[in-house]
């Protein structure tokens, strides 16, 4: 999203006036202090970039040799090597440049908004634009943007573990400060902007780490471990190597830079590079899809996600929340229609009377628009039709009151708040007191057995069940009118004011979506708080609760045993039972993925493998999670967990790729004086096809598109090696394969009395471009291929045959002229693995 598209102007909101800073004067503070942001890590520079690629253990001891070389007066060796850490050097830099660019991108994506006032209205601005003296709305869940001097704290208890490491919530009131950094775990609060950017206090305390760079993602660490085991069998297998090459009468020198050579040119150097780039550059295509992956390990372990446990609202329903049903406190039903959050629409009695101007329904409408902390988004250029500005149940209420002829501002203006019990989710209710003419008003709305009494109540309570197995999410409220000004949380004489059911449709999608993930082997949970009635009916409809299979009540008791394997419907579940549910889970070796928009769900988005916060959530669920999803819909999920397989499926291609080709010339270097080749290959061969092969064509490798049948089958097991699931056979397969074309036409060449050190430079480069081609993607019918991967082999094709065609090449080869004739025949040895493999499908 665009900074520009971010300020929405809000209606409906509540609170004090405040007139807010003006356009000029936020400009003008804007302009003195600079943006809200904390310090960034310095950027490395170029030289910095640069010596961290020649730090690298294997090209220290490239240089090594090449010194050792340039000592010895071995020109051309010494310029191989050169070009060789050269190249190699650009791509790591160029490499590394465009993942930190990928990352840089995201970050903008996911940049946090702010609720503050100015130019007398409220607004929906980029956090980063906030300046001293503006006014700042805060709900449950937000995290404070800026150190605030409070003007308004209703029940406002903060987390302030970011700062203090304190980790029970603090209470705080008005003038008190609340810093940036800190979330509003509780209540409501609002507050003016002391301080900004670099001069708050997590700026302050940012500033200390700003150098901090973060660690290595899972996959590189695996990664990296596999590179220390194949560094020292190559340095093993380098060692008898130069012993058998001494034993046969070679130089000294020339075998101690072979040895060298060898080990570089068998080990994948490049890897490291290559994942990240993969990562990064993988995470902005989920992006694209509007998921965006806020952590870069997020994008590979998405591939391994084996259930999916998600909310309703917003994820799986549209998130355009309606009151469709209301039975008043008489038991007079009604239907209400319209769309979405519009204020058009009506309200008629289902029994057919007449719905007068004013009597219970009313009653029932008012209560719900003044107990309620919601505004209304009034269409306007970047906006087509009305949304929800909050909360959306709450919202849903306002539009109930506008259909039912109630202005909602009118309302508000003449029973103002005085006090309040805020909703939590424990108590499942929200309780507030209105100041009127002739005394108070007390609204209490929430869950129906929370606010509904089961003796007085009990026609009322049966009706609410009656709309919640209609799927409908049900809310009950209650009145009291008092002379006195009464205490919120203290005993009130509440009467039922009647129910109002709230419908959320299901998503078109939906029902496709679930489907979706069943055919790639991730079961989909439905984890909701809503009525059991409610979540079955979702269920059913989604396809995933099978007649007469039970919902699991979070009221009944711990949810945790065997019961995770089969039950996929909870209802009425608190944030400590989503904890539970996701630990047991866990327990039975599942990876999980956890949706949440609500600060109650940021503990199950943290122990979560993946934790999935809406968009339109609060923004501590958003930094709780490792993707967001800015569109609020689930099926954005299906793609990224492709995406994740993609990356992954890229990154094993790229090691069967590179790990047979270093195999085999290892195997090649071993066998050849046993076969009679004293010195198979000198290190300048080596090293010029390690630099062809392990370069762009590697990069290439894992730009490739997803396999047809990506999302079509079972997600990885996590415990899997990267080396697993029958990629170290195939790499021994496919090393094999090379090694013995290319021995074959070295021992054919020295019978036939041709170059037979050049032939065998030859074929083994070509071969293992072929393999390239072979272990390449097998797209869905209709996805475009990319010229990435054939471009890069052809370019690399002609540059190996170029090292027996040029003089100058040959000279620093090493090589001697071959016939046309040998070349072609050489070409035709070389295509023999690659064939083989793609032939038989050995591609992963």
């Amino acid at each position: 999203m665009e900074e520009a598209a971010v300020t929405t102007s809000l209606a409906g909101t509540t609170g004090p006036t405040v007139g807010g800073l003006s356009a000029a004067e936020v400009a003008a503070r804007l302009a003195a202090d600079g943006p809200n942001v904390v310090a960034a890590p310095p950027r490395r520079g170029v030289a910095r970039r640069v010596g961290r690629q020649l730090a690298d253990p294997l090209v220290a001891l490239l240089l090594a040799a090449g010194a050792v070389t340039t000592a010895l007066g071995d020109l051309p060796d010494t310029v191989i090597i050169v070009l060789v850490v050269a190249v190699n050097t650009v791509i790591g830099v160029v490499q590394e440049i465009r993942a930190d660019a990928a990352i840089a991108a995201l970050d903008r994506l996911a940049a946090p908004v702010a609720r503050v006032v100015r130019d007398g209205r409220d607004q929906l601005v980029p956090a980063a634009g906030l300046v001293r003296g503006d006014h700042v709305r805060l709900e449950a869940g937000d995290v404070v943007p800026a150190d605030l001097d409070l003007t308004e704290a209703q029940r406002a208890t903060f987390d302030e573990s970011a700062l203090t490491g304190e980790s029970v919530p603090v209470h705080r009131d008005v003038t008190e400060a609340a810093g940036a950094g800190t979330v509003l775990a509780g209540g409501r609060a609002a507050g003016t902007v002391l301080r900004t950017g670099a001069a708050s206090a997590l700026g302050r305390i940012s500033a200390l780490v700003a150098g901090t760079r973060p660690g290595p993602t899972p996959l590189q660490r695996r990664l990296a471990a596999l590179g220390r085991i194949l560094g020292l069998t190559a340095v093993a297998v380098s060692a008898l190597v130069f012993t058998l090459g001494l034993l046969a009468g070679e130089p000294f020198v020339r075998m101690a830079i072979t040895a060298v050579s060898l080990v570089v040119a068998a080990v994948p150097e490049s890897l490291p590079a290559v994942v990240t780039l993969a990562l990064a550059l993988g995470a902005r295509r989920m992006a694209r899809t509007r998921a965006i992956p806020r952590r870069l390990h997020a994008v590979e372990t998405l591939g391994s996600v084996t259930v999916i446990a998600s909310d309703k609202t917003g994820t799986l329903t549209e998130n355009k929340m309606t009151v469709q049903r209301a039975v008043t406190a008489d038991g007079v039903r009604h239907t209400v229609t319209g769309t979405g959050y519009d204020p058009a629409g009506r309200v008629w009695r289902r029994d057919g009377g007449t719905v007068p101007d004013g009597g219970p329904l009313r009653a029932l409408a008012r209560a719900g628009a003044l107990c309620n902390d919601a505004g209304l988004l009034a269409p306007d250029g970047d906006r087509t039709g009305w949304a929800a500005a909050g909360d959306p149940m709450e919202a849903a209420l306002l539009t109930f009151a506008a259909r039912c002829g109630l202005d909602p501002e009118a309302e508000r203006a003449a029973a103002p708040r005085v006090a309040e019990l805020p909703f939590e989710q424990a108590r499942r209710r929200m309780t507030t007191v209105h100041r009127r003419a002739d005394g108070y008003l007390v609204v209490r709305k929430g869950a129906p057995e929370a606010v509904l009494d089961p003796g007085r109540d009990a026609a009322l309570l049966a009706a609410a069940a009656e709309l919640a197995a209609d799927g409908l999410r049900v809310l009950a409220v209650s009145t009291a009118e008092t002379t006195g000004r009464p205490d919120p949380a203290g005993p009130l004489p509440l009467r039922a004011a009647g129910l109002v059911g709230i419908g959320d449709p299901l998503r078109d999608t939906a029902r496709d979506t679930a489907q979706a993930f069943e055919r790639a082997g991730v079961r989909l949970l439905l984890i909701t708080g809503d009525h059991p009635g409610t979540a079955a009916a979702i269920g059913r409809r989604l396809g995933i609760l099978p007649a007469g299979e039970a919902v699991a009540e979070g009221d009944r008791g711990r949810l945790t045993g065997d019961d995770v394997a089969k039950t996929r419907v909870y209802a009425r579940t608190q944030p400590e039972q989503k904890l539970d549910i996701i630990a047991a889970l866990q327990q039975r070796g599942e990876v999980v993925a956890m949706t949440g928009d609500g600060v109650n769900d940021a503990p199950a988005l943290r122990r979560a493998d993946i934790g999935v916060a809406m968009g339109s959530g609060t923004e501590v669920a958003r930094q709780a999670a490792e993707l967001v999803l800015v569109d609020d819909n689930l099926g954005t999920v299906t793609d990224a967990i492709g995406e994740g397989r993609r990356i992954y499926d890229n990154i094993r291609r790229f090691l069967r790729y590179a790990l047979s080709g270093g195999l085999a010339e290892l195997l090649v270097m071993l066998a050849g004086p046993l076969l009679g080749m004293p010195l198979a290959l000198l290190p300048a061969q080596l090293l010029w096809i390690n630099l062809l092969t392990h370069g762009v064509p590697g990069v290439a490798l894992g730009a490739e598109p997803a396999e047809a049948d990506v999302l079509r089958r079972p997600p990885r097991s996590p415990q899997e090696s990267v080396l697993g699931a029958g990629l170290l056979r195939g790499v021994l397969i496919g090393g094999g394969l090379l090694a013995a074309v290319t021995l074959a036409a070295g021992v054919a060449a020295h019978r036939l009395e041709l170059p037979w050190q050049t032939v065998m430079y030859l074929v083994l480069g070509l071969a293992q471009l072929g393999v390239a081609l072979a272990v390449r993607a097998t797209a869905a019918p209709g996805t475009p291929r990319g010229l990435a991967l054939p471009a890069a082999v052809a370019g690399c094709l002609l540059l190996q045959v170029a090292g027996v065609m040029i003089g100058p090449l040959r000279t620093l080869l090493g090589t001697e002229p071959l016939t046309a004739a040998t070349i072609l025949a050489c070409v035709a040895v070389a295509a023999v693995p690659g064939t083989l493999l793609r032939l038989t499908g050995r591609r992963h």
